[in-house]
């Protein structure tokens, strides 16, 4: 090991020591995610960099931005007539048509848009760095806002159907539960464990925790969940009285409280100006000349003198694609009906992906109440109602329209809309939304929805591969089949985000790029 890798390793291991190697002119500034790539030497003209590439989400064009980039002569085929994937943002004047035949035009006003796949990204995933290779101007996303509410409807006790600020919540849970651990530490039995130090810095801890009162060790109230008069110049306020813990618990507000503390939440949360799709499309533009469109893949094969052939057809016509490589994107849900020459342990794990439904809703209103009304910038409200999240936009903010996403759900709920007319989903959408906002009705203009187990050439949402065949299928999955690859987020541990896409992408063109290099 020569001492620059090892620096570069110790770099990887100490966090913030990266930057002072970077510094010290130890480390290359390229040096960090995405850096092998970078640094491999191009294979331009040798043999072997052939390379077919099946559908054109973001993990399509990745592979074909990468590997361009290292020499390789990549085509890539889409049956759809647009690039992006599950990237979906709709505006006025597109038409959605879904593979039960129901057409939908977006009557959004002009400069209004609905993602309809992946809304957000944390800072930390490698979805960051492409948009700064590629310029795609970015806005924080707001993910958590305490403003917004929860709502519960199968909740037993007073705060059934009653809406609370998530502060409010937060904020009373948190003292009441403090309250009852400090009245534990005082008690004389964790004198046993614990030293007076211990149980008096204990208590400390608790009392801030939960804005206990410090001789009483009870939580009443807290100027953190709000007031019911804002402090101002002549008023110094009326704080909210807290619920009672007991009516809390019955809510069953804790369902909801946990929602954004998973580690892809906890950073800082971005998204593209302008719609999801502007990364999908920043992508194409290096790419365009090798991407075909309207072209749907019927069979993917290996050759005997282990090349691919990949049969497809065009404008009607029936056409082979020869290669030396083939990357397939495709979802599992289209891969399982297209005849191929996937390994026997392959197929299997292609059957037992659990690619599931989702469905969202954009309703577009004349008067932005959630903030005019509500003072609500940004966040999402949760319910226990099927409707499950409202999003609340992150931009345009004092704008005299907006944009909500009024549903995002999965498993049986989304199963059911999908079965509706899309009048009935507007419905099925107003009549839960309004029972935590009564303006919906009358600020409500168009909507427009997307079921994703309905969306042609897709067919489903997204995959968190089961934790139970990660070390015996999983790796089936990720490696080379002869020349054939399989790329996308659900061939990666961050199923239905797109980091998972490029992640994957870069996974294969590093087989590859090293595959052709030793030959």
């Amino acid at each position: 090991m020569t001492r620059r890798s090892f620096l570069e390793k110790a770099g990887l291991y100490g966090g913030a020591t990266l930057s002072v190697f970077t510094g010290l002119g130890l480390i290359s500034p390229r040096s960090g995610r995405g850096a092998e790539l970078k640094e491999l030497p191009s294979l331009k003209g040798k043999k072997g960099t052939q390379v077919v590439i099946l559908g054109a989400g973001i993990a399509g064009l990745t592979a074909a931005y990468e590997l361009g980039k290292l020499g390789f002569d990549c085509t890539v085929l889409e049956a759809s007539s647009r690039i992006g994937g599950r990237s979906l943002t709709l505006r006025k004047g597109d038409v959605f048509t879904d593979t039960q035949g129901i057409k939908q035009t977006c009557t959004f006003d002009e400069g209004h848009y609905f993602n309809a796949g992946p809304a957000r990204f944390p800072a930390w995933q490698v979805t960051m760095d492409y948009c700064r290779e590629l310029g795609v101007a970015v806005e924080p996303f707001v993910n958590v806002n305490e403003s917004a509410y929860f709502f519960n409807t199968k909740a037993e006790g007073g705060l059934n159907q009653q809406r609370r600020r998530q502060r409010e919540v937060r904020a009373d849970m948190r003292g009441h539960t403090a309250s009852l651990l400090a009245k534990l530490a005082d008690a004389d039995k964790l004198d046993q464990p614990f030293s007076a130090d211990d149980k008096e810095k204990l208590l400390d801890l608790l009392i801030r925790e939960g804005d206990l009162n410090p001789d009483t060790l009870t939580y009443q109230g807290s100027s953190r969940r709000g007031f019911k008069t804002w402090p101002a110049v002549t008023d110094k306020g009326v704080r909210d009285p807290a619920d009672a813990l007991l009516d809390l618990l019955k809510a069953n507000f804790v369902q909801h409280l946990y929602r954004t503390a998973d580690y892809e939440y906890q950073p800082a949360l971005f998204q593209p100006v302008g719609g999801m799709d502007k990364l999908a499309m920043a992508l194409h533009t290096k790419v365009s000349s090798v991407v075909r469109m309207g072209c749907e893949v019927k069979e993917i094969r290996k050759r005997t003198d282990g090349g691919s052939r990949i049969v497809y057809t065009e404008n009607g016509s029936t056409k082979e694609a020869l290669a030396d490589l083939c990357i397939s994107t495709l979802p599992p849900t289209i891969l399982r009906g297209v005849p191929n020459d996937f390994s026997p342990m392959v197929r299997n794990t292609l059957n037992m992906i659990p690619f599931q439904n989702s469905a969202r809703i954009g309703l577009q209103f004349k008067r932005r109440f959630w903030e005019e009304d509500d003072r609500i910038f940004g966040g999402i409200s949760w319910t226990d109602q099927s409707i499950n999240e409202i999003y609340y936009p992150s931009h345009g903010f004092f704008q005299p329209k907006g944009v909500l996403i009024g549903y995002y759900m999965f498993g049986p709920a989304s199963d059911q809309v999908t079965q509706m007319s899309p009048e009935a989903r507007t419905e099925y959408a107003l009549s839960q939304g309004e029972k935590i906002h009564p303006q919906y009705r009358e600020a409500f203009e168009t909507p427009i929805s997307v079921n994703w187990n309905t969306v042609p050439h897709i067919k489903g949402c997204l995959s968190h591969f089961p934790e139970a065949m990660v070390k015996t299928l999983y790796p089936v999955m990720i490696r080379a089949d002869g020349p054939l690859y399989l790329a996308g987020d659900w061939a990666s541990h961050l199923g239905g985000w797109q980091a998972g896409a490029f992640e994957s992408a870069r996974h294969v063109v590093k087989l590859i790029h090293s595959r052709v290099a030793a030959s």
